[in-house]
């Protein structure tokens, strides 16, 4: 998918080509639309291509008048009625006069420009435009994080209620979550602080009190994600351990009842048996001795506390 949009009026607009001063937007783009791109602009077909590896890391570098950022950035996807949170690499290609930004995914952060939610953008000043991106990734970083938090506090009362796979099965995809958002944050931080104090990009006082912010946000989302990784880790091992402990209460109760059927069909079997001088060989006798023996195992076994 490919976009353009330009700053008219204040507002974020669609236009229908590529103008200086606009926002290229490639989403999970063609080979056509990559070449359209590439050809209009004389970009580094490398940034382009880098920006759709799944598994580049977050970085700055320059080239050829050109300046390659890639950031990590989060989207939350619906798979079998359930939420998973993942990261995707943003490439953002800063040229002359365009902003060319490149992902695999559409992810909601950008959706909020393009849908002009964001108020006081302005494409043409790019360095701006940037920093506004980089805040509001890291407002949706927090904001996942806090919904992540909201629905693993859900998961746990469920699970005091019964211990169901599902259950569990949702607490691990939130912890696998929560290890990509503190690994796609710490990565993000480095190349946030490049940005600070590298030349690549010309930073007014205002941009930099502005990318001060968004490290404050990154930290501040950093700092949640251990916290939350570490509850939630400490609470898997703790139904893991309830479950354990649940497992050998029934098998205890379950080797009691054995014991206490075995008794009856032990003396039965004596008293079935094809052979002379058994004593008091009537049935009555049979019963109640069972019924003694069984009743005398059953107080010893609950004074043990077996049952």
């Amino acid at each position: 998918m490919l976009n353009f949009y330009k700053t008219i009026d204040n507002v974020t607009t669609p236009i229908t080509q590529i103008e200086p001063d606009s926002w290229i937007n490639l989403i999970n783009p063609t080979d056509a639309e990559i070449k359209q791109v590439v050809d209009t602009l004389s970009l580094d077909i490398g940034f382009v291509r880098a920006a759709l590896d799944e598994e580049e890391t977050s970085r700055i570098e320059a080239e050829d008048n050109q300046t390659l950022i890639i950031i990590d950035i989060p989207f939350a996807q619906k798979h079998n009625n359930l939420v998973t949170y993942e990261t995707v690499p943003l490439g953002i290609i800063i040229t002359g006069k365009n902003i060319v930004t490149v992902c695999l995914k559409e992810t909601a952060a950008l959706r909020d420009f393009a849908d002009a939610k964001v108020k006081n953008v302005q494409i043409h000043l790019k360095t701006r435009f940037i920093l506004q991106l980089f805040y509001r990734i890291a407002t949706h970083y927090l904001l996942y994080l806090r919904q992540i938090d909201k629905i693993s506090s859900y998961i746990e009362k469920q699970l005091h209620l019964s211990m169901k796979n599902k259950e569990l099965i949702q607490l691990l995809d939130l912890e696998k979550s929560l290890v990509f958002f503190s690994t796609s944050l710490k990565a993000n931080e480095v190349t946030l602080e490049k940005v600070l104090r590298s030349r690549l990009i010309k930073l007014y006082d205002e941009d930099q009190e502005l990318l001060e912010d968004v490290l404050i946000e990154v930290k501040q989302a950093i700092e949640m994600s251990t916290i939350y990784s570490n509850i939630l880790s400490g609470t898997m091992d703790a139904f893991a351990s309830v479950i354990s402990n649940n497992l050998n209460i029934v098998m205890k109760t379950l080797t009691t009842v054995t014991i206490l059927m075995a008794i009856p069909t032990m003396i039965a079997s004596f008293y079935g048996m094809n052979v002379e001088g058994m004593p008091v060989p009537h049935f009555w006798f049979v019963v109640a001795l069972s019924v003694m023996i069984t009743g005398i195992a059953g107080v010893f076994l609950y004074k043990k506390k077996m049952f």
